[in-house]
């Protein structure tokens, strides 16, 4: 078992002739869009470069500057490069088309890319949001119908696509499966035709009843929908494709990392279904998000995101790293919201980062600081997501993993 860069290095001397293009080979071109490409004219406005002619391209110091990156996808992206550069597989395939656009108005990018294949097609890659709180609340926000970057998705296709003679096909991780099946969804006729595939990786979904049932039926046949195991960002919102189902070496929403989803030959590992924490925090998603309004989603997402900021971490790695003190940074500002949101704050919390919670060191807490502001909160995150009666009783005092000594002290 592997990921995606031991694909590369176990079939990369594949050829797509010998080994047709499949869902793996999709995602390598999916995280290819998270490539910083901004200093690179020769893949903008009509220019192109091989893979390999890419690679050689790129400075020493650019590679640096990647690898050193907090997000683990753009860590990671470099070495992806360098990987395709070295394989039969990938490394004569083009790179053009490159867009960066940063949307300032309403705090959002558009980017993607667009490489030619060795079997004559060509693969249009719209970039998606990584592990940063800003690109989770961006995730988010897509639950508010159409936002700039769709329109950007789809004039991309509309243009792109249109002088392209080949056949396509379409696909991104995370927003960028969301935009592509917007743009999918939304294009021409004539262009849907040429569609070979949609690949939607873990990609948020829509308001229910977004796409007419007439452009549905057309592209659905083509759209493969992937997502891990405890997929948070890929389970929002409604979904008219089924999704196969991933393993991953991640936990909890860390899974949300395309480089740690396991790969055995040209294929996913798959499972028969979601984890079951990832079930229930699904079950929490819905419960709130699906029958809101649009002001009512708005308010609610900006303070699950308030508690989120509150720790002062940039990724939700990081927030996972800072442990108890991120926790508490947490519960300080879930105890300013007003008693509704906070209720909904907590609930959607306790989902998202419940295998997390499940790893936190409780007993090494200090008691006397923290019992009274956050036991009852620890008990509805803890370890089984809820605990029972008498032991939500004794938490009250002593926290969730509580015990006592021969003064009945909590210890």
């Amino acid at each position: 078992m592997g990921n995606i860069l031991d694909y590369l290095d176990w079939r990369g001397d594949l050829t797509f002739e010998q080994s047709p293009f499949n869902e793996v080979d999709n995602l390598i071109l999916a995280c290819f869009s998270y490539l910083d490409l901004d200093e690179r004219a020769e893949v903008k406005n009509g220019n192109t470069l091989s893979v390999e002619e890419l690679f050689a391209a790129f400075s020493r110091r650019e590679m640096k500057k990647d690898l050193k990156a907090e997000s683990a996808f753009l860590q990671n992206t470099p070495v992806l490069l360098e990987k395709m550069a070295c394989a039969e597989r990938f490394r004569k395939c083009t790179v053009g088309g490159f867009v960066n656009e940063i949307l300032s108005s309403q705090a959002q990018q558009f980017a993607a890319v667009t490489i030619g294949l060795d079997d004559g097609t060509t693969y249009i890659s719209f970039r998606g949001t990584d592990d940063t709180i800003v690109g989770w609340k961006e995730d988010f926000n897509l639950s508010n119908g159409v936002v700039p970057s769709h329109r950007k998705a789809l004039g991309y296709l509309e243009t792109h696509g249109t002088y392209i003679q080949s056949m396509l096909r379409i696909g991104g991780h995370s927003k960028g499966g969301n935009l592509a099946m917007y743009a999918a969804m939304q294009c021409s006729d004539i262009l849907q035709e040429k569609l070979l595939s949609v690949y939607d990786n873990d990609g948020p979904g829509f308001p229910e009843g977004f796409f007419s049932p007439g452009r549905v039926e057309r592209v659905l046949p083509k759209v493969t929908r992937i997502i891990p195991e405890a997929s948070v960002i890929g389970m929002l919102l409604s979904h008219q494709k089924d999704p196969r189902i991933v393993a991953s070496t991640q936990k909890g929403i860390l899974q949300h990392d395309a480089f740690t989803w396991e790969v055995m030959g040209p294929s996913f590992i798959e499972k028969e279904s979601l984890t079951r924490r990832a079930a229930a925090s699904d079950r929490s998603l819905h419960k709130w998000i699906d029958h809101m309004d649009e002001k009512q989603r708005e308010h609610l997402i900006g303070e699950l995101f308030s508690v989120l900021e509150a720790t002062g971490a940039d990724t939700i790695s990081q927030i996972q790293e800072g442990g108890l003190k991120s926790l508490a940074a947490m519960v300080r500002q879930l105890d300013k919201l007003d008693p509704q949101s906070k209720a909904m704050v907590q609930e959607l919390i306790t989902g998202l980062f419940g295998s997390w919670l499940e790893l936190l060191p409780l007993p090494e807490l200090d008691k006397k600081r923290f019992c009274h502001n956050i036991g009852v909160t620890l008990i509805k995150i803890g370890k089984n997501g809820k605990g029972t009666s008498e032991n939500e009783r004794k938490s009250r005092k002593c926290g969730p993993s509580w015990s006592r000594n021969s003064r009945n002290r909590c210890i």
